[in-house]
């Protein structure tokens, strides 16, 4: 006992929820309502908790306890979410393998989550198959079916807790193999929280899967939806037609639209003319998306934008409250604190900064992950004095407001000068010609490192000078880029999760130039 009040693991106890008995209580309240819908295919609450019921008792058969990892290499579709919620059930970890990596980083996840079992659709079946690893694997169709089939539906009590991991999620970064990131049920839970307190989660309202759901785009949103009271409609990958056909039948509450792809759904909505039959909000990250294209968006899907900031790591959280209102072309995105979380800016001394100057982001919160997964280094780089430093540099306004300026370890220096490439890039993307632009460093015998920038541009015309003449009305003349080079979409290196690579662009400069 302490004090008047009972001790504190009975305490904790009593206070637990997690992901799966979240779920159980929408089935209880909403049995009969359609939790998933996929290629028309509907399932209910009540139905997908058969099926969930019944991959457990799969997964115990084969060994799958708490603490395990199950791996899933699949597309996104029902059984994802199945699986993801059996290892609620059962306290496991879902380790999310991305699809789109090379074969070398593919086997570098499975190798770090060392799963007891995998689960992998045809179609991924071969690329699973030459790693070699991953464990006894489960097919998706047929097999899979019939080992569901051939189970009894049981409900055990879940021997899961919050601090339990459920998923891991692998950074994709820009340079060295990527990270697992592990998120517990907690964190999990408080990401849907934040997100209904923030206005970026509408129960009732559907939302549509199309991110990878090894991504927490598709993930986290889709997690809250199944457990908070709204349909998922999943799809498999980036359809702007077929979004905007959902969206004339659906009341959607978050519609998710990453930079690269507003200019698709803009012609497609153009040419098809179909109205939205009700969007509560649409986008993210509008510091990549020309200002111009949010301003058009907005005005046809008749829909504020999102203006975020958050990480695998964090969540939406820090500082994803913001909006950008219906037809506004955004002259500067300053970002609005997320609920439930706290932000410090350091400098490279872990001092705090005073407003208007650039530091680094602390942070705190209940969305956050509980670390990298076997990796150590990188858990005590990232973990210093009871915070979490995202390695994300932010600039807080008089207003309260954040502006966002770049990674903190991708600096150049120029002249004992500190720009950071983010900047320069805000203001080319800002350029109605402009499609895409990536700013990096290259070196050089007077200041050190000067600013080179890769332009995308939208047709043929655009030129350096136009592009130097807008850059000197924003930005300071020490900034401004040395050299402009116009580029295709091809020649912008990527990471699997769609990210311009700086370091590849950096060695075209090198192959050039000679260093």
């Amino acid at each position: 006992m302490t004090g008047t009040g009972i001790d504190p693991a009975t305490a904790c106890a009593a206070a637990s929820i997690t992901i799966a008995g979240l779920f159980h209580e929408r089935v209880r309240r909403e049995g009969h309502a359609v939790a998933l819908e996929e290629d028309g295919r509907l399932l209910t609450c009540a139905a997908l908790k058969d099926r969930v019921d019944r991959l457990c008792g799969v997964l115990s058969a084969r060994g799958v306890g708490r603490g395990d990892r199950l791996a899933i290499l699949s597309e996104n579709r029902t059984e994802f979410i199945e699986a993801l919620l059996a290892c609620a059930e059962l306290g496991a970890i879902l380790a999310c393998q991305n699809w789109r990596q090379s074969g070398e980083e593919l086997t570098h996840c499975l190798t770090l989550a060392e799963p007891r079992l995998t689960i992998v659709s045809p179609g991924f079946a071969s690329r699973l198959a030459a790693t070699g690893l991953g464990g006894p694997t489960l097919l998706l169709g047929e097999e899979y079916e019939a080992a569901l089939c051939a189970q009894v539906p049981r409900d055990p009590a879940s021997p899961a807790e919050p601090e339990d991991g459920l998923v891991i999620l692998y950074t994709s970064g820009t340079t060295g193999m990527p990270k697992g990131a592990l998120v517990s049920h907690r964190a999990m839970i408080a990401r849907g929280v934040i997100a209904r307190l923030d206005g970026n989660f509408f129960p009732g309202r559907s939302f549509v899967c199309w991110s990878p759901l090894f991504h927490m785009a598709g993930l986290d949103n889709a997690i809250t939806a199944v457990t908070q009271g709204a349909k998922v409609i999943l799809q498999n990958g980036f359809q702007a037609a077929r979004l905007l056909e959902i969206a004339a039948r659906e009341e959607l509450g978050w519609l998710s639209l990453m930079p690269g792809t507003t200019a698709q759904v803009i012609a497609e909505a153009r040419a098809m003319q179909l109205r939205p039959k009700g969007i509560s909000v649409i986008g993210a990250m509008p510091d990549l998306v020309p200002p111009g294209e949010i301003a058009e968006i907005t005005a046809l899907l008749g829909a504020p934008f999102r203006n975020t900031f958050g990480s695998t790591e964090t969540g939406m959280a820090p500082a994803s409250a913001g909006r950008i209102p219906i037809g506004v072309a955004p002259a500067s995105f300053g970002k609005t604190q997320s609920s439930l979380c706290q932000i410090r800016l350091l400098d490279e001394h872990g001092h705090e900064v005073p407003d208007g100057t650039p530091g680094e982001v602390a942070f705190r919160g209940p969305s956050l992950f509980s670390g990298y997964w076997r990796n150590e280094t990188a858990n005590q780089e990232a973990f210093r004095g009871g915070w979490y430093h995202m390695g994300d540099v932010l600039r807080r306004n008089p207003d309260g407001t954040f502006d966002y300026v770049d990674r903190r370890k991708y600096l150049i220096k120029s002249g004992g000068e500190n720009i950071y490439p983010a900047e320069i890039e805000r203001v080319l993307l800002a350029h109605p010609q402009v499609a895409d632009a990536a700013v990096v460093r290259r070196k050089d015998p007077r200041w050190g490192e000067v600013p080179v920038a890769f332009v995308l541009p939208r047709a043929p015309g655009l030129s350096a000078d136009d592009l130097l003449a807008a850059c000197r009305a924003r930005i300071a003349s020490y900034k401004l880029p040395r050299e402009i080079r116009f580029v295709t979409e091809s020649d912008l290196p990527r990471s699997t999760t769609g990210k311009i690579m700086r370091h590849k662009l950096e060695e075209t400069l090198k192959d050039k130039n000679g260093g």
